[in-house]
């Protein structure tokens, strides 16, 4: 439809309606002192004049797009092809934001079963969901579903010290409602031996990260064996996800659970957030798994 303006007729009509007299009536409640200050602003410039202006102003500040910076712990500016963008906002792809409707939504559908495909690839797991707000998210969310796989009856999560310290803060943020022992990183010398001695039964998961965030890689032969025997669920947080690209992958070493942050596949620092949380798991547990998830299904006569 066309822009219709409002006229000085509909403008009355629309004060009688509620009562009042003027405009300046909208603002009765804000002190009189304050209701229409002098702004002071200078006079109007072009479009092109701001932006000169503003890019001067930049320009004193320090970026990541400048400088190296080590103050991320993980979220850092890396370096994305040009081509990503154009790409991304094609048609094909940049659809309704809520795949619920795949006749209107067909590009989120595909994007995401081409990163479900991508990640589980990376992780050597089965299924893969899409997604959670960032690494620290996905984590709790996989002590929560450890907890669940078990019905609840495991309530105890051994976190190792050598994951990334914010992850664990977000891991007992999400988990002290629900009744769950979280352990383990309280000896930040603890070794594998030390949290495998942890595991009984009332342990849902071991969680570790590989590499670890101090950039170490875990010997970690035998260890999803030990977990298994406990009863208990492998989580790795295989953060920086890039890793991936070097290192076996954590399902192939028996990982139930791998957990990442996906914001060096080329998202923005986006001054913190939002970033993806990576989720990955085995199929036997996908009814347990948080999320949404893109794929195909059979009905009952396998159509």
């Amino acid at each position: 439809m066309p822009y219709l303006p409002v006229t000085d007729q509909d403008q009355r009509e629309m004060l009688e309606e509620i009562g009042i007299s003027s405009v300046a009536d909208l603002f009765h409640d804000v002190p009189e002192q304050h209701r229409f200050p002098d702004l002071k602003l200078p006079k109007a410039v072009s479009e092109m004049e701001v932006l000169e202006e503003l890019y001067g102003m930049a320009l004193k500040n320090s970026s990541t797009g400048c400088f190296a910076t080590f103050l991320g712990a993980g979220a850092y500016n890396h370096f994305v092809p040009s081509a990503i963008p154009y790409l991304a906002s094609r048609g094909e792809f940049l659809t309704a934001y809520t795949p619920y409707q795949p006749e209107v939504s067909q590009g989120t559908l595909q994007a995401i079963f081409e990163y479900q495909s991508m990640v589980a690839e990376m992780t050597g797991m089965q299924v893969v969901n899409a997604s959670h707000y960032d690494g620290a998210t996905s984590m709790a969310e996989a002590a929560i579903m450890a907890v669940n796989v078990s019905n609840g009856k495991r309530r105890k999560v051994v976190v190792a010290p050598s994951v990334h310290p914010q992850y664990r803060q977000v891991l007992r943020t999400y988990l002290p409602g629900k009744q769950v022992t979280i352990t383990g990183d309280e000896n930040l010398q603890a070794s594998l031996d030390d949290l495998k001695a942890m595991l009984d039964k009332d342990t849902a998961c071991l969680v570790i990260q590989n590499p670890t965030f101090f950039g170490d890689w875990l010997q970690v032969s035998g260890l999803a064996e030990a977990v298994h025997q406990a009863g208990a669920l492998l989580v790795v947080v295989a953060t920086p996800v890039i890793s991936l690209g070097l290192f076996t992958p954590p399902g192939e070493y028996g990982a139930d659970i791998v957990v990442a942050e996906g914001q060096p596949l080329g998202a923005g620092l986006n001054f913190g957030g939002p970033y993806l949380g990576i989720f990955a798991t085995r199929e036997q547990f996908i009814r347990k798994m948080p999320g949404r998830l893109v794929g195909e299904t059979t009905d009952t006569e396998g159509r």
